[in-house]
């Protein structure tokens, strides 16, 4: 298990830096539609629709036909509505609970969740378009994350996140997570190479204080990302959300943190 998670690792790793080597925008967003369908389809799978490829064909038509009209560099009120959508809607199922898998709830939620996940796929290609390190480095923020909140969690945690949601998480790792972040994120201001960044970019802009507030709700919104993605799986009983990535299960067990991040990103740097 462990040499098919680490193949299945190299490989996309791989993929993603002969892309962002190419710093070609049709290859990028060419790339990112065909992830999108994939994570729309599983989408549909865990809220239990009959047609998930049906309902991810139509999505992927039409994301692919606003990445390549340029369409998501001017959509700051999809970011915005994005943002909106997990803070009305989808960090309180967290607390309330998920619709039934059959009914007219659960239809409006799978649209609320695919609105979300075309945020975030179209936050990427605006944030490439600033610049693949610039991608990069908004990604990074909830990549340290995780993995500061695995180590902290494994050596301190016991005060359980959400036991009901994913009893592995702790508040102490997401303590841990958050001051992994603050500290990479810190350390990024102080070397040239790292200006062009998104941490040293929030903090040259809006100052130290802003800059801890934008890190610390990137975070929480990584974690709320993580945690409903979990709830969805746990509540039609899937361990994945797919098996396309082997030893990693699918796209939006990848992706399901950046969901509600990315979008923000974007938010920050159209605010000039």
């Amino acid at each position: 298990m462990l040499k098919t998670r680490v193949i299945t690792a190299v490989v996309l790793l791989a993929i993603l830096l002969a892309i962002l080597a190419i710093d070609s925008f049709p290859v990028f967003a060419g790339a990112a539609t065909v992830f999108f369908g994939a994570a729309m389809w599983e989408g549909y799978r865990l809220f239990g629709n009959k047609r998930p490829v049906f309902g991810a064909a139509i999505w992927t038509a039409a994301f692919a036909f606003l990445a390549f009209r340029g369409m998501f560099q001017q959509s700051v009120l999809l970011y915005g509505l994005c943002a909106l959508i997990w803070a009305l809607r989808l960090t309180p199922s967290l607390k309330f609970g998920l619709p039934p898998l059959h009914g007219m709830g659960n239809r409006l939620l799978t649209a609320i969740y695919g609105v979300a996940i075309l945020g975030c796929f179209g936050a990427i290609l605006v944030l490439f378009q600033r610049s693949p390190a610039y991608l990069v480095s908004a990604m990074a923020i909830v990549w340290i994350a995780d993995i500061g909140a695995y180590f902290a969690g494994k050596a301190f945690g016991k005060r359980k996140l959400a036991p009901s949601i994913s009893p592995g998480k702790s508040w102490e790792g997401a303590v841990g997570g958050w001051l992994a972040v603050l500290a990479a994120a810190s350390a990024t201001i102080f070397f040239p190479l790292f200006r062009d960044t998104f941490a040293a970019q929030v903090q040259a802009r809006f100052g130290w204080i802003v800059f801890l507030g934008v890190m610390t709700l990137l975070v929480a919104a990584s974690v709320v990302g993580d945690l409903f993605e979990s709830q969805l799986k746990r509540r039609i009983g899937m361990k994945d959300s797919s098996k396309l990535l082997p030893g990693h299960g699918g796209v939006l067990d990848r992706v399901d943190a950046l969901i509600p991040t990315l979008p923000l990103a974007v938010l920050f740097g159209f605010w000039n």
